[in-house]
């Protein structure tokens, strides 16, 4: 189609640049689901622990990684403008301001530990996910130095090397896993603290590795002779922080909307839990693709800065929108033809597949709005414009979202298609106030250039 010519050149490489991005985060899915399954047979209580302790560490945790995502912009500008000093200037930056607010975040999810014995969890879960859950906190200084080389790296346009060392990073894990939980190979069984310490061990790994890379590699050669020339300042920092403080916060506002979704869906019995669980994994799934797709945009965008081609920054943006739309419009539509069959493979009781299979069509027009969405917010960091965009998600989900989803749920009689119902108005509002943002923001650089 002649229409879609200009964006042609972008579909193929804003892909090929977000695949790694995609495929590193299904690895750690697939993490995720392997301590799972070798944690569940130990038992229940060891399980219900797991899902504890994670369920209060990830809030911190998504903060943290949204936090170091602020030096992906800064270091993609620079590398677009190719000043390769200021690049080497931001990661500099970045190790000393993320490590110390990583050391702050980890202070205050220590302390979060000594309020989880009053979170209404049974006496026996609490004690077996406390040292787990403390592990888990520990191991978050490594994995966000890992991520400040990552997001280094991503803003030069390299996503394969972090994706590279996540993927074995991730086999090692599993790996140990196995070994520590149950005691293979003459290691002592030590049941969840054992993946605890698994997860530790592969984060610090992870870490080792990047450093090894940046220290190895000739793609970084340049950096590491300008990173020496470069010195540490409170102002660049300061700078750094405040773009990365707000991005952070939109990850936490997301995690905590859809943890607070969680729990009025709880209030509906267990079995609409049950299906809200196993519909938001499959949304979770799709969502994946569309985060790959907009951290590639950030780096398209934040180089087309650099080099002060704002013309085509809305070339590059409405590529990547094609391409989620597209996949997204797939996506709903399996999701509304095959509603009752995909939640059968999580679960084969026949009120839980009936519910969900209502939440899997509201699910579907999900998906259009959450990848347009997440798109525009990939598109506005490499602008470095987060703090607007902070301000409206606060306001689509806790002025919109969640009232209207209890509204509808529980005022109305939705019932748990109620809550779902709420999200989606959630992320329409979202998405329209997030367009009109990039249409206002790229209209005044294009005037002013």
């Amino acid at each position: 189609m002649p229409i879609l010519q200009k964006y042609r050149a972008y579909y193929r490489s804003n892909f090929l640049l977000g695949l790694p991005v995609m495929l590193a985060q299904a690895g750690q899915m697939i993490v995720v689901l392997a301590d799972n399954l070798m944690v569940g047979r130990l038992g229940t209580v060891p399980l219900a622990a797991a899902s504890f302790a994670n369920t209060v560490y990830i809030v911190g945790m998504v903060f943290g990684i949204g936090m170091v995502n602020g030096l992906t912009p800064l270091v993609g500008k620079a590398c677009g403008g190719g000043d390769t000093l200021k690049a080497a200037m931001w990661l500099k930056q970045g190790l000393y301001a993320f490590q110390v607010a990583t050391l702050a975040l980890s202070l205050l999810l220590w302390l979060i530990s000594y309020l989880m014995p009053f979170m209404g969890q049974a006496d026996e879960i609490v004690q077996e996910a406390l040292p787990y859950y403390r592990i888990l906190v520990v191991s978050m200084i490594p994995n966000l130095l890992f991520f400040t080389f990552k997001q280094f790296a991503e803003g030069l346009g390299n996503t394969r090397i972090a994706m590279v060392i996540t993927i074995v990073s991730n086999i090692v894990n599993i790996l140990l896993n196995y070994l520590w939980i149950f005691g293979k190979w003459g290691f002592p069984a030590l049941g969840l603290m054992g993946a605890g310490y698994a997860t530790l061990v592969a984060r610090i790994l992870m870490a080792l590795f990047f450093i090894v890379v940046y220290f190895s590699l000739d793609f970084f050669k340049e950096y590491r002779l300008k990173l020496k020339k470069t010195h540490f300042s409170w102002s660049k920092s300061k700078y750094l922080l405040m773009l990365g403080l707000p991005i952070g916060g939109q990850h936490f506002i997301e995690v905590l909307a859809f943890s607070l979704g969680s729990i009025m869906m709880g209030w509906l019995g267990a079995s609409a839990l049950a299906a809200h669980q196993i519909v938001l994994s499959f949304a979770s799934f799709t969502f994946m693709i569309s985060q790959g797709i907009a951290a590639a945009t950030t780096v398209k965008v934040s180089h087309l800065v650099g080099q002060r081609f704002y013309d085509k920054i809305r070339t590059v943006t409405f590529a990547s929108l094609h391409l989620v739309l597209l996949f997204m419009g797939f996506s709903a539509v399996l999701f509304m033809v095959f509603r009752e069959v995909l939640p059968a493979f999580f679960i084969q009781q026949p009120e839980v597949i009936a519910i969900a299979a209502g939440l899997m069509v509201v699910a579907g027009g999900f998906q259009l709005f959450d990848g347009l969405q997440v798109t525009m917010l990939g598109a506005l960091r490499g602008l470095e414009d987060v703090r607007m965009p902070f301000a409206m998600l606060l306001i689509a989900y806790f002025c919109l979202a969640l009232p209207a989803g209890w509204l509808f749920a529980f005022v109305l009689d939705a019932g748990p298609n109620g809550i779902w119902f709420g999200y989606l108005l959630g992320l329409v509002s979202i998405s329209l106030f997030l367009l009109l943002r990039f249409r206002w923001i790229t209209l005044r650089k294009m005037k002013r250039a």
